[in-house]
Parts: structure tokens; C-alpha cells; sequence
């Protein structure tokens, strides 16, 4: 078998590895909070995330890609060996993927794009030093594990904290949600629009000015308005959806706790004090059975299951429009590095840009919706489940607050990791039901993954260029 054709085989079956392990892993995350909410189940999560997921890479997904990702590393050093560039991405892809491996089957969910700058710094500075790196780049993609987890936990803990007054704490939750929802479904269709034209869109060749991709969306968002307040206009009149003129379960709930308190006071204290709490504690307990009663505390607190399962469609349409940016926009650069190596191979040279064909990405995406249907739900559980408990409401609030997170960074250039921005979503989310809603020690573990996915996946780069060169050098290749 000639040396060109071990070369394309090598190259590709690293390359469905990869995207094998993305599927894994990253678009895992997508979908992470929709079935941990319960709005979907794993089974019917992992099929709509496969479909808009591969529809997203092969329709939309980038043609061009550097050859060099992001421009990490000085391709000068390779123009009189090209093979060692062939192995070097060879090495980095294989490295990638391992990391990303170790990381799915612990359940962490950690960058691709972290993973893919790792091993290509490990490769750059085994064979051209610490000059060879483009530092400038590497700082601002560093910069990115800081931003985008925060700016989209402050997003989703603002989003949460607004649903939590206006609809959840409301007299009438259910009532509340039908008036908000025509509006809320407004802004929502708006703001993914836009993020999708600026994220899912930007390959296509159809130009459009800012002013022309706001107008759009705005008119999409009046006509979400409009659908959406024809839909629950007949929910309004059943008696659930009328102004109570009870007092709000919720103030049943915060009685209860006010009692828990009060125990604690009464147990820490003696003689005078201690009499005196007790006897609060007595009225409370009185009033909170009378409230409960006035109430009608168990058929009222159902308006809140009423509320979340209206919350369920916009979870869902939520993981959809994140499902197909994250397809046209991350995917088929991570098919990129295997268009450069082909590209290379083909024409004995390095180039500027290396084409994407269509079979590439339909390769790639193959490998994505194999790897999500295979091992998806191990970061899919993370995501949704450990670490804060998500109902569709919460759910809702992580994904919108990650989308906006996505959309206005790409706006002003800032380097961010979807990944990062739907952990951080979840995190804000928790937070906004206090420092006990969140799994402490699941939080610790993902960021100290986060931390090690730069050097872990540089080490395992530079020991499989190395293996690579070791293997071409006995065939007397090099």
C-alpha cells in the first residue's frame, strides 16, 4: 500500500475518532439540562440532538478552515516538511480525542476547543520551542475559561431570579405564567434568531448587516407573540388560570421554614427566652394550618407542576436552536484539522485554507451522532442531574441564559467555550436557589478538569507525534 494512501487512512479514522468523542462530550451539553429538567428522555434527547446537531454541520457547517487552528503555531518551520506537519495533526487530533475519552467516561464536560489548543501547543513546542507559539492567541483563548462561565452564570441567575418573582412566587403562579409567556417566547425567538445568524449562520453566503439580522429577528420574536398568545388564550379562562383570591401556597412554604428557625432558636436557648419562642412557635404553627387550609395547599401547589409543564416547550426549543448553532459552528472546524492534513497529502504542500468537502463533514458528523448515541449520556448526567437538581423551568432559564452568553460575546469578539457557558448557566441557576442547591464537589471536579485539559491533552499529543514518527521512520517514510 503506498505511503499516501496509509496516510488518508490513518488521518480518517483519527478524524471519526474525534468527532466520535465531540459527540461524546461536547454536544452532550446541549442537551445535558433538557433531560435532567425531565423535559426529554435520554432516548428522544439524544435523537433531536443528533439530527439538528449533524444538520447544523453538514448544511451551515464552515467550507474554509485554517489550516492551522486559530493560527497557534508558525507554520514556517514545516514548508520543507510537510510530513511532520501531517504527523504533528495527526498527534494532536489522536491526543484530542483521548483526552476527550478520559473525560466522558469520568463525566466531565470540558472544551473541545481547550483540548484541540493543547495539543497543538504540545506538538508546536516540541518542534520549534516556545517561540513557535503564538501566545497572544493562547491568552485570549485561556481567557475564555473566566469569561464565559461567569457572564453566563450571572445571565441565567438574573433570568431565574426574574421567572422565580414574577411567575413561581406569584399569587397565581399559572395565571402569571399565561400573561408572561407570550412575551417571554417574544424575547426568547429573538434572541436565538439572532444568535443563530451570527453563529449557526455565518458560513452561509447571504450577507447580512446587523441592522437587517435584528429586523429579522424582531419580527420572528412579534410572531412567537402572537403564536404563542393564540395558544394559551383558551388556557386563561380555565379557573386554575384566574386571579386567586387566596393567599399563595408560597407563603404556606415560607411559614414551614420560619418554624424550622424558630426550632433551632428554641433548642439554643433557656429560662425566659426559650418560653417565649415556644409560644411563637405555637401561633406559627397555628397560622400556617390555617393558611394551608384557606389555601387549599395541595390542589393549589399542582399550578406549579401546570407551570412547568409549560415551560417544557421552550426548554426544548431552547436545546434546539443551542443543538444547531453548536453544529454549524464548532463541528466542522473540528473536521477542519483533517481537511488541512488531507489538503496536504493531496497536493504535497502546505496551503493558507484547506476546503471542507461535504462528504468530510457528512463524516463527521457520522462519527458525532454515533459517539452522542454511545457514551452522550455519561456528561448528558452531569449536566442535567449532578450538579443542581433542574426542573423545566430552571432548565429553561441555563440554556436561554448560555444562548445570550454565546450571542452577545461573539458580537464583541470575546473567546468563549459553549461548554463553559452551560456549566456556568447550571451553576448560576443553583446559585439562585442558594449555595446548598449545588453538588459542591462535583463543581470542584469539573473545573479542576478544566484546569488539566490544556497540559493533559498537550502530554498525550507529543507522546502519540512521537509514536507516529518512531512507526514512519522504521517504514522509512521520513
Amino acid at each position: 500500500m503506498e505511503v499516501e494512501s496509509i496516510l488518508k487512512i490513518l488521518v480518517l479514522v483519527i478524524g471519526f475518532y474525534m468527532s466520535w468523542n465531540i459527540g461524546a462530550n461536547d454536544v452532550s451539553n446541549a442537551m445535558g439540562t433538557s433531560v435532567g429538567s425531565g423535559a426529554l428522555t435520554l432516548r428522544r434527547a439524544v435523537i433531536l440532538a443528533a439530527i439538528l446537531e449533524f444538520s447544523g454541520a453538514f448544511f451551515v457547517g464552515s467550507n474554509v478552515s485554517e489550516t492551522m487552528q486559530r493560527g497557534l503555531i508558525d507554520t514556517d518551520m514545516f514548508l520543507t516538511e510537510p510530513m511532520i506537519l501531517i504527523l504533528g495533526m495527526s498527534g494532536a487530533l489522536m491526543g484530542t480525542s483521548l483526552w476527550l475519552q478520559i473525560a466522558s467516561y469520568c463525566g466531565w464536560p470540558v472544551s473541545t476547543t481547550h483540548a484541540i489548543v493543547g495539543a497543538i501547543i504540545g506538538f508546536g513546542l516540541t518542534i520549534g520551542g516556545v517561540e513557535a507559539i503564538q501566545w497572544e492567541e493562547v491568552t485570549s483563548i485561556l481567557a475564555s475559561w473566566v469569561l464565559s462561565p461567569v457572564i453566563s452564570a450571572i445571565f441565567s441567575y438574573i433570568i431565574f431570579s426574574v421567572l422565580q418573582k414574577k411567575i413561581l412566587y406569584a399569587i397565581n403562579p399559572a395565571g402569571a405564567a399565561v400573561k408572561l409567556l407570550p412575551y417571554l417566547s417574544m424575547v426568547v425567538f429573538a434572541v436565538f434568531t439572532l444568535s443563530l445568524i451570527f453563529n449557526g449562520l455565518e458560513n452561509v453566503n447571504v450577507a447580512l448587516s446587523f441592522p437587517q439580522a435584528v429586523l429579522i429577528a424582531i419580527s420572528i420574536g412579534f410572531l412567537a407573540f402572537g403564536a404563542t398568545y393564540f395558544l394559551v388564550r383558551k388556557k386563561a379562562k380555565s379557573p386554575l388560570f384566574q386571579t386567586a383570591t387566596t393567599h399563595s401556597p408560597q407563603s404556606v412554604v415560607s411559614l414551614d421554614k420560619a418554624i424550622k428557625h424558630l426550632q433551632r432558636v428554641h433548642a439554643n436557648t433557656v429560662e425566659g427566652p426559650h418560653e417565649k419562642v415556644s409560644n411563637i412557635i405555637n401561633e406559627v404553627k397555628t397560622l400556617s394550618a390555617k393558611l394551608r387550609k384557606e389555601t387549599s395547599f395541595s390542589e393549589r401547589t399542582s399550578e406549579y407542576k401546570t407551570v412547568e409543564n409549560m415551560f417544557v416547550y421552550l426548554q426544548i426549543l431552547s436545546a434546539c436552536f443551542v443543538a444547531f448553532a453548536h453544529g454549524a459552528n464548532d463541528v466542522a472546524n473540528a473536521i477542519g484539522p483533517v481537511a488541512a492534513v488531507l489538503d496536504i497529502i493531496k497536493n504535497g504542500a502546505i496551503s493558507d485554507v484547506a476546503t471542507v468537502p461535504s462528504w468530510l463533514l457528512a463524516f463527521g458528523g457520522l462519527g458525532i451522532v454515533v459517539g452522542l448515541a454511545t457514551w452522550g449520556w455519561r456528561v448528558i448526567e452531569t449536566i442535567g442531574k449532578k450538579i443542581t437538581e433542574l426542573t423545566p423551568t430552571r432548565g429553561f432559564c441555563a440554556e436561554f441564559g448560555a444562548a445570550t452568553t454565546i450571542l452577545l460575546a461573539s458580537k464583541c469578539g470575546l473567546p468563549i467555550s459553549t461548554t463553559h457557558c452551560l456549566v456556568g448557566a447550571v451553576l448560576g441557576v443553583g446559585l439562585a436557589r442558594g449555595i446548598r442547591a449545588l453538588n459542591l464537589g462535583m463543581i470542584k471536579d469539573i473545573v479542576l478538569s478544566w484546569i488539566i485539559t490544556i497540559p493533559a491533552s498537550a502530554i498525550m499529543s507529543i507522546l502519540v507525534f512521537y509514536g507516529l514518527k518512531t512507526l514512519f521512520s522504521y517504514m522509512n517514510v521520513l
